[in-house]
């Protein structure tokens, strides 16, 4: 199955124009053929084709389905950006394959790129989104400061975040716990991964203060966009394992 986006599917009747041309150009879709569309806001539509235009093509919703998340948690990934942004791209696009609620970019003191124009990676979340057949695209924040992350997550989330919240840490200067060992199944979580020079130790203990709890995904040293990976897929498993 090959889906299209469409943030306002309810209120227009034909597809933007870069689905218009990926449908009829490239797929060779033709009027009176069926496609699937979702809204990135957990809803799929089953649609007919009215109008076969290369710019515009023009739909007509016949059916609606909500499509939940299928790990049931919140997951909010807070992570410093690198200096190679391809490498931030290829994380951001794994982990909306695998499931993810929320990125959230974040400068810290060590941070190696303090600037981020969100526009690319919010085209390859939708892409993600679509490829892996998910209706729900992930929220992706501005850059924003570390100490804001820290102290204000209801912000961040737009509501009272109830779910556990792990700092990933590297150095041994603060006794560090197993994430896999620490994260709880069926809980809401935020994890927040360093820049490869690591959180400074002030941001460590400001996490700490905040009920952050410093963790360890394991005995090898991993990359800022490793980490995040690794730490969404221990979610997912540790999820998966309590079903």
């Amino acid at each position: 199955m090959i889906q299209f986006y469409i943030k306002d599917i309810a209120d227009i009747t034909e597809l933007p124009e870069t689905e218009s041309g990926h449908c009829v150009r490239v797929l060779r879709m033709a009027e009176g053929d069926e496609i699937a569309c979702v809204d990135g806001m957990g809803h799929r539509y089953r649609c007919r084709i009215t109008d076969a235009h290369p710019k515009r093509c023009g739909i007509r919703i016949l059916e609606c389905e909500d499509v939940p998340s299928h790990w049931g948690v919140e997951i909010t990934l807070c992570f410093a950006p690198t200096k190679n942004l391809d490498r931030i791209e290829w994380m951001a696009e794994k982990c909306t394959e695998m499931g993810v609620d929320r990125l959230v970019p974040v400068d810290c003191t060590h941070s190696e790129r303090r600037v981020l124009k969100t526009e690319r990676l919010r085209k390859i979340l939708v892409s993600a989104m679509k490829q892996s057949l998910k209706a729900t695209l992930p929220g992706l924040a501005e850059m924003t400061p570390v100490n804001r992350v820290i102290t204000d997550l209801d912000a961040i989330t737009g509501k009272p975040f109830e779910g556990q919240k792990f700092i990933c840490y590297c150095s041994d200067e603060v006794p560090r716990r197993e994430f896999a060992e620490e994260y709880r199944p069926g809980s809401d979580v935020a994890i927040l991964i360093g820049p490869e020079g690591d959180f400074s130790p002030e941001e460590v203990r400001e996490a700490m203060s905040h009920g952050w709890i410093p963790v360890s995904l394991g005995q090898s040293r991993l990359r800022t966009e490793t980490a995040a990976m690794v730490a969404v897929a221990d979610v997912h498993c540790l999820n998966q394992k309590m079903k």
